[in-house]
Protein backbone atom coordinates (compact mmCIF):
# COMPACT_ATOMS: atom_id res chain seq x y z
CA UNK A 1 0.00 0.00 0.00
CA UNK A 2 1.57 3.29 -1.14
CA UNK A 3 1.54 5.26 2.08
CA UNK A 4 2.13 9.37 2.15
CA UNK A 5 3.79 11.89 4.36
CA UNK A 6 1.37 13.19 6.48
CA UNK A 7 0.78 17.24 6.86
CA UNK A 8 2.69 18.21 9.66
CA UNK A 9 2.14 21.59 11.64
CA UNK A 10 5.10 24.03 11.17
CA UNK A 11 6.43 27.60 12.51
CA UNK A 12 4.58 30.69 11.06
CA UNK A 13 7.17 31.33 8.70
CA UNK A 14 5.45 27.55 6.37
CA UNK A 15 2.39 30.18 6.19
CA UNK A 16 5.11 32.44 3.48
CA UNK A 17 5.19 31.42 -0.06
CA UNK A 18 7.70 28.10 -1.02
CA UNK A 19 10.44 30.44 -2.93
CA UNK A 20 11.59 27.06 -4.62
CA UNK A 21 8.59 25.18 -5.23
CA UNK A 22 8.26 23.58 -8.98
CA UNK A 23 5.09 24.95 -8.98
CA UNK A 24 6.69 28.55 -9.61
CA UNK A 25 9.61 27.45 -11.51
CA UNK A 26 12.26 26.20 -9.16
CA UNK A 27 14.45 23.58 -10.25
CA UNK A 28 17.15 21.39 -9.14
CA UNK A 29 20.08 22.03 -11.62
CA UNK A 30 23.47 20.00 -10.43
CA UNK A 31 24.30 17.64 -7.64
CA UNK A 32 27.35 15.75 -6.74
CA UNK A 33 24.83 12.67 -6.80
CA UNK A 34 22.07 10.72 -6.79
CA UNK A 35 22.38 7.36 -7.60
CA UNK A 36 19.63 6.01 -5.50
CA UNK A 37 16.94 8.88 -6.42
CA UNK A 38 16.89 11.97 -8.50
CA UNK A 39 17.50 15.61 -7.50
CA UNK A 40 14.39 16.59 -9.09
CA UNK A 41 12.08 14.85 -6.48
CA UNK A 42 13.11 17.66 -3.99
CA UNK A 43 10.97 20.56 -5.20
CA UNK A 44 7.56 18.90 -6.10
CA UNK A 45 4.69 19.93 -4.72
CA UNK A 46 3.32 16.76 -3.54
CA UNK A 47 4.36 15.48 -0.61
CA UNK A 48 6.34 12.20 -0.19
CA UNK A 49 5.21 9.28 -0.90
CA UNK A 50 5.74 5.58 -0.21
CA UNK A 51 5.87 1.86 -1.49
CA UNK A 52 7.09 -0.41 0.92
CA UNK A 53 7.27 -3.11 -2.51
CA UNK A 54 8.47 -0.44 -5.36
CA UNK A 55 12.04 -1.58 -5.97
CA UNK A 56 14.41 -0.74 -9.04
CA UNK A 57 17.53 -2.22 -10.46
CA UNK A 58 19.37 0.38 -7.86
CA UNK A 59 17.73 -0.64 -4.90
CA UNK A 60 14.50 0.49 -2.74
CA UNK A 61 12.23 3.51 -4.49
CA UNK A 62 12.59 6.18 -2.54
CA UNK A 63 10.60 9.77 -3.11
CA UNK A 64 13.53 12.32 -2.72
CA UNK A 65 16.88 12.97 -3.57
CA UNK A 66 19.55 10.23 -2.41
CA UNK A 67 22.65 9.77 -3.16
CA UNK A 68 24.59 6.54 -2.97
CA UNK A 69 26.55 5.42 0.38
CA UNK A 70 30.42 7.16 0.44
CA UNK A 71 31.20 7.50 4.39
CA UNK A 72 33.83 5.13 4.75
CA UNK A 73 34.03 3.97 1.00
CA UNK A 74 35.87 7.67 -0.32
CA UNK A 75 38.24 8.71 2.14
CA UNK A 76 38.13 12.47 1.49
CA UNK A 77 34.60 12.43 0.94
CA UNK A 78 32.86 14.89 3.37
CA UNK A 79 29.37 15.74 2.53
CA UNK A 80 26.96 15.43 -0.83
CA UNK A 81 25.49 18.84 -2.77
CA UNK A 82 22.63 20.32 -4.87
CA UNK A 83 22.79 23.44 -6.58
CA UNK A 84 18.82 24.69 -6.37
CA UNK A 85 17.71 27.77 -8.65
CA UNK A 86 14.86 29.42 -6.63
CA UNK A 87 11.50 29.78 -8.85
CA UNK A 88 10.73 33.25 -7.38
CA UNK A 89 14.01 35.14 -5.89
CA UNK A 90 13.33 36.78 -2.49
CA UNK A 91 14.37 37.28 1.31
CA UNK A 92 14.69 33.63 2.61
CA UNK A 93 12.51 33.32 6.46
CA UNK A 94 13.10 29.37 7.30
CA UNK A 95 13.28 25.99 5.98
CA UNK A 96 11.70 22.35 6.28
CA UNK A 97 13.84 19.78 5.15
CA UNK A 98 11.91 16.99 5.34
CA UNK A 99 13.05 13.17 5.78
CA UNK A 100 10.11 11.71 4.97
CA UNK A 101 10.67 7.77 5.06
CA UNK A 102 14.09 8.13 4.70
CA UNK A 103 14.51 6.39 8.50
CA UNK A 104 18.22 3.81 8.45
CA UNK A 105 19.43 6.21 5.26
CA UNK A 106 19.04 10.07 6.22
CA UNK A 107 22.11 12.27 6.70
CA UNK A 108 23.47 13.07 10.24
CA UNK A 109 23.01 16.80 9.18
CA UNK A 110 22.53 19.31 6.57
CA UNK A 111 23.25 22.94 5.37
CA UNK A 112 22.57 25.62 2.63
CA UNK A 113 24.23 28.21 1.12
CA UNK A 114 22.64 30.88 -0.86
CA UNK A 115 23.77 32.81 -3.90
CA UNK A 116 22.28 36.07 -6.22
CA UNK A 117 23.36 35.72 -8.96
CA UNK A 118 21.78 37.63 -12.20
CA UNK A 119 20.69 36.16 -15.58
CA UNK A 120 20.99 31.81 -16.35
CA UNK A 121 24.42 30.86 -15.94
CA UNK A 122 25.28 27.39 -16.41
CA UNK A 123 26.60 25.00 -13.48
CA UNK A 124 30.06 25.96 -13.83
CA UNK A 125 29.08 29.55 -13.28
CA UNK A 126 26.85 28.92 -10.19
CA UNK A 127 29.57 26.89 -8.57
CA UNK A 128 32.22 29.78 -9.23
CA UNK A 129 29.42 32.14 -7.13
CA UNK A 130 30.07 34.11 -4.37
CA UNK A 131 28.43 31.92 -2.05
CA UNK A 132 27.71 32.30 1.85
CA UNK A 133 26.10 30.31 4.49
CA UNK A 134 22.60 30.88 5.81
CA UNK A 135 22.16 27.98 7.42
CA UNK A 136 25.13 26.38 9.26
CA UNK A 137 25.67 22.57 9.72
CA UNK A 138 22.71 21.36 11.61
CA UNK A 139 21.53 17.78 13.03
CA UNK A 140 18.73 16.40 10.96
CA UNK A 141 16.25 13.74 12.56
CA UNK A 142 14.94 10.79 10.17
CA UNK A 143 11.14 10.61 8.48
CA UNK A 144 10.20 14.07 10.07
CA UNK A 145 10.04 17.95 9.15
CA UNK A 146 13.38 19.55 10.12
CA UNK A 147 12.25 23.37 9.98
CA UNK A 148 14.75 25.86 10.85
CA UNK A 149 14.51 29.99 10.62
CA UNK A 150 16.67 32.08 8.70
CA UNK A 151 17.39 35.39 10.54
CA UNK A 152 15.01 38.16 9.77
CA UNK A 153 16.90 40.49 7.29
CA UNK A 154 19.27 39.18 4.25
CA UNK A 155 20.23 39.32 0.94
CA UNK A 156 18.18 38.87 -1.85
CA UNK A 157 18.67 35.31 -3.29
CA UNK A 158 17.99 33.51 -6.17
CA UNK A 159 19.78 30.14 -5.95
CA UNK A 160 20.31 27.54 -3.04
CA UNK A 161 23.10 24.74 -2.26
CA UNK A 162 22.05 22.15 -0.02
CA UNK A 163 24.97 19.99 1.70
CA UNK A 164 24.29 16.81 3.19
CA UNK A 165 26.29 15.14 5.92
CA UNK A 166 28.15 12.50 4.95
CA UNK A 167 25.47 11.31 2.47
CA UNK A 168 21.83 10.11 2.37
CA UNK A 169 18.24 10.77 1.40
CA UNK A 170 15.78 14.16 1.97
CA UNK A 171 12.56 13.72 0.79
CA UNK A 172 11.76 17.45 -0.19
CA UNK A 173 13.18 20.99 0.63
CA UNK A 174 10.81 23.81 1.04
CA UNK A 175 11.93 26.97 1.44
CA UNK A 176 9.90 29.87 3.09
CA UNK A 177 10.37 33.39 2.30
CA UNK A 178 9.42 36.98 0.96
CA UNK A 179 9.22 37.77 -2.90
CA UNK A 180 11.21 40.37 -3.86
CA UNK A 181 10.15 40.31 -7.88
CA UNK A 182 12.38 42.30 -10.20
CA UNK A 183 10.50 45.28 -10.29
CA UNK A 184 12.81 47.55 -12.91
CA UNK A 185 12.22 44.80 -15.24
CA UNK A 186 8.54 44.22 -14.99
CA UNK A 187 7.75 48.27 -14.93
CA UNK A 188 9.63 48.24 -17.88
CA UNK A 189 7.11 46.21 -19.66
CA UNK A 190 4.84 49.45 -19.75
CA UNK A 191 1.62 46.96 -19.27
CA UNK A 192 -0.88 46.13 -16.68
CA UNK A 193 -0.30 43.02 -14.37
CA UNK A 194 -1.38 41.00 -12.30
CA UNK A 195 -0.33 42.83 -8.95
CA UNK A 196 -1.61 39.62 -6.78
CA UNK A 197 0.37 36.78 -8.35
CA UNK A 198 2.84 34.90 -5.76
CA UNK A 199 5.10 35.73 -8.49
CA UNK A 200 4.84 39.46 -8.57
CA UNK A 201 4.80 39.13 -4.54
CA UNK A 202 1.91 38.86 -3.68
CA UNK A 203 0.57 37.61 -0.54
CA UNK A 204 -2.89 36.05 0.54
CA UNK A 205 -2.59 37.53 4.36
CA UNK A 206 -6.17 36.48 5.81
CA UNK A 207 -9.56 34.83 5.41
CA UNK A 208 -11.98 33.89 7.70
CA UNK A 209 -12.19 29.92 6.58
CA UNK A 210 -10.43 27.53 4.16
CA UNK A 211 -11.61 24.17 5.51
CA UNK A 212 -11.49 22.56 1.90
CA UNK A 213 -8.85 24.79 0.69
CA UNK A 214 -5.83 26.72 1.13
CA UNK A 215 -6.35 30.33 0.66
CA UNK A 216 -3.02 30.38 -0.39
CA UNK A 217 -3.74 28.68 -3.73
CA UNK A 218 -6.04 31.44 -4.66
CA UNK A 219 -2.93 33.50 -6.83
CA UNK A 220 -0.87 30.40 -7.70
CA UNK A 221 0.60 30.28 -11.23
CA UNK A 222 -1.28 28.80 -13.88
CA UNK A 223 -5.11 27.22 -13.61
CA UNK A 224 -5.74 25.24 -10.94
CA UNK A 225 -4.83 21.43 -11.91
CA UNK A 226 -8.07 20.15 -9.58
CA UNK A 227 -10.31 21.60 -6.73
CA UNK A 228 -8.12 20.96 -4.46
CA UNK A 229 -5.78 23.16 -5.91
CA UNK A 230 -8.23 26.60 -5.08
CA UNK A 231 -9.97 28.02 -1.72
CA UNK A 232 -12.61 26.41 -0.49
CA UNK A 233 -14.63 27.50 2.60
CA UNK A 234 -16.88 25.11 4.79
CA UNK A 235 -20.97 24.82 3.75
CA UNK A 236 -22.35 27.62 5.68
CA UNK A 237 -25.19 26.97 7.73
CA UNK A 238 -26.18 30.63 8.71
CA UNK A 239 -26.59 33.73 7.22
CA UNK A 240 -23.01 35.76 6.02
CA UNK A 241 -20.56 34.97 3.68
CA UNK A 242 -17.05 34.21 3.32
CA UNK A 243 -13.77 36.61 2.94
CA UNK A 244 -10.18 36.49 2.09
CA UNK A 245 -7.76 39.24 2.19
CA UNK A 246 -4.41 39.60 -0.74
CA UNK A 247 -1.30 42.18 -0.07
CA UNK A 248 -0.76 42.89 -3.47
CA UNK A 249 3.02 42.76 -4.61
CA UNK A 250 2.62 46.44 -5.84
CA UNK A 251 0.50 49.14 -4.95
CA UNK A 252 -1.31 49.87 -7.88
CA UNK A 253 -5.12 50.87 -9.79
CA UNK A 254 -6.91 48.18 -10.90
CA UNK A 255 -8.02 47.84 -14.07
CA UNK A 256 -9.25 44.08 -14.74
CA UNK A 257 -9.88 41.41 -12.80
CA UNK A 258 -10.48 37.44 -13.15
CA UNK A 259 -12.06 35.28 -10.87
CA UNK A 260 -11.59 31.22 -12.01
CA UNK A 261 -14.20 28.67 -10.28
CA UNK A 262 -12.21 26.25 -12.30
CA UNK A 263 -13.51 22.29 -11.11
CA UNK A 264 -15.61 23.52 -8.83
CA UNK A 265 -18.89 22.46 -9.80
CA UNK A 266 -21.74 21.58 -7.12
CA UNK A 267 -19.46 24.02 -4.95
CA UNK A 268 -19.11 27.15 -6.38
CA UNK A 269 -19.93 30.33 -4.79
CA UNK A 270 -23.31 32.39 -5.82
CA UNK A 271 -21.15 35.65 -6.28
CA UNK A 272 -19.01 37.29 -5.39
CA UNK A 273 -17.44 40.92 -5.20
CA UNK A 274 -13.74 42.93 -4.28
CA UNK A 275 -13.03 46.07 -2.48
CA UNK A 276 -9.81 48.02 -2.50
CA UNK A 277 -8.07 49.36 0.61
CA UNK A 278 -4.71 51.54 1.10
CA UNK A 279 -4.80 50.86 4.97
CA UNK A 280 -6.36 47.87 5.65
CA UNK A 281 -9.19 50.22 7.44
CA UNK A 282 -11.22 51.68 4.94
CA UNK A 283 -12.27 49.82 2.18
CA UNK A 284 -13.83 51.20 -1.33
CA UNK A 285 -16.19 49.16 -4.04
CA UNK A 286 -14.07 47.86 -6.57
CA UNK A 287 -16.16 45.32 -8.29
CA UNK A 288 -19.80 45.31 -7.16
CA UNK A 289 -21.34 42.21 -6.82
CA UNK A 290 -21.46 39.81 -9.34
CA UNK A 291 -22.92 36.15 -10.26
CA UNK A 292 -20.52 33.45 -10.39
CA UNK A 293 -21.40 30.16 -12.73
CA UNK A 294 -19.82 26.64 -12.56
CA UNK A 295 -16.51 25.92 -13.62
CA UNK A 296 -15.79 28.94 -15.37
CA UNK A 297 -12.88 32.01 -15.92
CA UNK A 298 -15.11 35.37 -15.35
CA UNK A 299 -13.13 38.49 -16.89
CA UNK A 300 -14.51 42.01 -14.87
CA UNK A 301 -13.58 44.84 -16.77
CA UNK A 302 -16.16 47.88 -17.68
CA UNK A 303 -18.32 46.63 -14.56
CA UNK A 304 -15.29 47.85 -12.12
CA UNK A 305 -15.43 51.16 -9.95
CA UNK A 306 -12.51 53.29 -8.69
CA UNK A 307 -10.25 52.03 -11.48
CA UNK A 308 -7.53 55.23 -11.18
CA UNK A 309 -7.74 54.38 -7.10
CA UNK A 310 -4.55 52.97 -6.30
CA UNK A 311 -4.57 50.36 -3.26
CA UNK A 312 -2.09 47.84 -1.86
CA UNK A 313 -4.88 45.49 -0.67
CA UNK A 314 -7.87 43.84 -1.86
CA UNK A 315 -10.58 41.59 -0.34
CA UNK A 316 -12.39 39.05 -2.00
CA UNK A 317 -15.84 37.92 -0.51
CA UNK A 318 -18.24 35.53 -2.05
CA UNK A 319 -21.95 34.98 -0.59
CA UNK A 320 -22.45 32.45 1.10
CA UNK A 321 -19.72 29.95 0.54
CA UNK A 322 -17.46 27.68 -1.92
CA UNK A 323 -14.64 27.59 -4.30
CA UNK A 324 -13.03 29.82 -5.87
CA UNK A 325 -9.44 28.23 -7.67
CA UNK A 326 -7.33 31.87 -8.77
CA UNK A 327 -8.13 35.28 -8.43
CA UNK A 328 -6.25 37.30 -10.84
CA UNK A 329 -5.76 41.40 -10.12
CA UNK A 330 -4.47 43.48 -12.89
CA UNK A 331 -3.46 46.78 -12.61
CA UNK A 332 -0.95 49.33 -13.19
CA UNK A 333 1.97 49.31 -10.59
CA UNK A 334 3.11 52.73 -8.71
Amino acid sequence: MIVEAPIRQGPSFTELPDLASERVGGAALACSDDFFASMTNLLQVQRAVFDPHAYTERGKLMDGWESRRSFGRKPDHTHDWCVLKLGMPGLLRGVDIDTSFFRGNFPEGAAIDAAEVDGDPDVDALLAANWFEVLPRSELAGDTSNFFPFAVGGRRVTHLRLRIFPDGGVARLRVFGVVIPDWKRILAMGAAVDLAAVENGGVVTACNDMFFGSRHNLIMPGRAVNMGDGWETRRKRRDGHDWTIVQLGRKGAIKSLEVDTNHFKGNFPESCWLEGSSDQQTWFEILPRQKLRAHTRHYFTDVLTHRDRPCTHVRLSIHPDGGVSRLRVYGVPQ
